[in-house]
Parts: C-alpha cells; sequence; structure tokens
C-alpha cells in the first residue's frame, strides 16, 4: 500500500512550548492508523494542523499529496473529521445537517439526495432520519456525524474519540460501521482512549508522548517488543508489579522460581495497555 499521508518534521510551538517536536510519520492507504498517547501528548494538535485547523510552526503534512497549508482548500475534500464532542446541529433532523453538510461542500441538490439516501442506509438511520438529532440515543447521533462526514466521499476519515460516552452495545456497532468504511476503501485515522478499540480495529498504532513519536507498528509488533507474556504480581507495598516474558514458558518458569511468599500471581497475554503504560509511565487518558 502507498502512503497517502505523509508527515514530516512537523512542530508546532506556543510561546515556550512545543506542543509538537519534529514528527515524522506516514499512513498508508487503505489501513486504520490509531494514534494513542496520555493527555498533553500533542495529539489534538497534530490533529488540528492534519485537518487545516492549526498551522503548523514547522514541517508538513501532505494528504492525497496535497499540502495542507499550500493546498488547503483542494485538500479539505479529501478529509472527513468526526469530532469527539457532537458537532450536530440540534435543532434540525439527520436530514437537515447532511443537506447543511452538502450545501457547505457546493454538492448540488440531485446528487446531494441520491448521496443522503445511499448513506442513511449504509449506516442503518432510515427510521430515525427526519428526527431530530437531540431526540436520538449518543450512539446514533454518533452515525448521524459519522454521515455527514462522508457527505462529500472523502478518502480520509479522521475520528476523534468516537465512541466515548457511548454504551457497550453502541460501541461495537460504529466499530462494525468503521471496518465497513474500511473495507469500502476509507482510509481511517483514529484516536481513542480506549485501548481495546485500538487492538480491535487498527492495522498499525502510533504512541504519542511529550509531543514526540516514541513507538509504531502493529499491536502485534508493539506487544512482542515488550514481551508477548505478562505475570501480574502484588508487592510488598500492596502495589501491583509488572513482569514481562517472550512466551508463557519463560513467565511460568519465573513464576516456579518465586518465594512461597508471593501468592498473589497472574499469568496472562500481554495487550497494548501493557505496551502504553510502560512507554509512557502512565494509564490511558492519564494528564
Amino acid at each position: 500500500m502507498e502512503d497517502y499521508i505523509v508527515i514530516e518534521k512537523l512542530t508546532k510551538q506556543y510561546g515556550d512550548v512545543t506542543a509538537v517536536k519534529g514528527l515524522d510519520l506516514s499512513v498508508r492507504a487503505g489501513e486504520i492508523f490509531g494514534f494513542l498517547g496520555p493527555n498533553g501528548a500533542g495529539k489534538t494538535t497534530t490533529i488540528r494542523m492534519m485537518t487545516t485547523l492549526t498551522k503548523p510552526t514547522s514541517g508538513s503534512v501532505r494528504i492525497g499529496g496535497l499540502d495542507t497549508v499550500r493546498d488547503a482548500e483542494g485538500m479539505k475534500s479529501l478529509i472527513g473529521v468526526v469530532q469527539q464532542h457532537n458537532s450536530l446541529d440540534r435543532d434540525l433532523t439527520v436530514r437537515e445537517n447532511m443537506v447543511f453538510h452538502a450545501r457547505l461542500r457546493h454538492i448540488g441538490r440531485p446528487e446531494r439526495d441520491k448521496r443522503i439516501d445511499e448513506l442513511i442506509g449504509y449506516v442503518g438511520l432510515e427510521d430515525h432520519v427526519d428526527k431530530m438529532v437531540d431526540s436520538l440515543s449518543g450512539g446514533m447521533k454518533k452515525r448521524a456525524a459519522v454521515v455527514c462526514a462522508l457527505i462529500h466521499r472523502p478518502k480520509v476519515l479522521f475520528l476523534d474519540e468516537p465512541t466515548v460516552g457511548l454504551d457497550a452495545q453502541s460501541r461495537r456497532r460504529l466499530w462494525d460501521l468503521v471496518r465497513r468504511l474500511n473495507l469500502d476503501g476509507t482510509t481511517v485515522f483514529l484516536t481513542t482512549h480506549y485501548i481495546e478499540e485500538a487492538e480491535a480495529l487498527c492495522h498499525r498504532v502510533g504512541i504519542m508522548d511529550h509531543g514526540r513519536l516514541i513507538a509504531l507498528g502493529t499491536p502485534m509488533e508493539l506487544r512482542q517488543k515488550l514481551g508477548m507474556a505478562t505475570v501480574e504480581l502484588l508487592g510488598e507495598n500492596k502495589e501491583t508489579n509488572y513482569h514481562y516474558f517472550a512466551d508463557r514458558a519463560g513467565a511460568t518458569s519465573y513464576v516456579q522460581e518465586l518465594s512461597d511468599e508471593e501468592k498473589t500471581i497472574i499469568i496472562r497475554d500481554s495487550n497494548l495497555e501493557d505496551v502504553f503504560v510502560e512507554l509512557t509511565g502512565q494509564k490511558v487518558g492519564d494528564a
């Protein structure tokens, strides 16, 4: 797959604070890319630069070969953005919101009406399209936000914390929608604080910390670097200590050598959250 998003030496300064420090990153066409990091790591600033909301201090972002600063207007036709907080007009119906977004994109009425019908069926909003946005459930509101972002057929969809506040069933339905969009050719750039979401959806993951990219790879590659097996051991300070091993055989050998006094022991597969905590020293969502 070719690189569709290319970020080179991207830097953003706010006074004496450098929020993003010389970021180099590429995202391949047709992949779901997960962007993780503690609060304040520089994720939001990076996405704002990628979506033309903020100009970089230096460096560049190219999407589909277009520079986000020099070719901003043309590049906007390539991207759709679903923000964490609901950006739809609550006093309009789903259909009216879609019409509004289509007009912003200068889509003529025949194409607009056809596209609205296609998208409503695609995400299963047929019974809700003429309801006021404010009357919808959280999951339905998120689906409505997605169809508005897709009205102009973008090549890349940015999803910022898409399942925050959703119940487990709504979250999984949105995961299914993201997978379907991706299978139909949409490149997805996803930020999330739910590690299981990144593991379930993303082909590759990048982890940011203090403005720098500190890890990049598939969830499996990142786990292998840390160790595929984890031993959780309750220490004398009543805090859990974590030890990582290449496989369960190594973890089991370690446990067998422990003294009988160390009784609270769990052996399990490692996961992406282990990688995140070990690299950043913080739990997901920590400031």
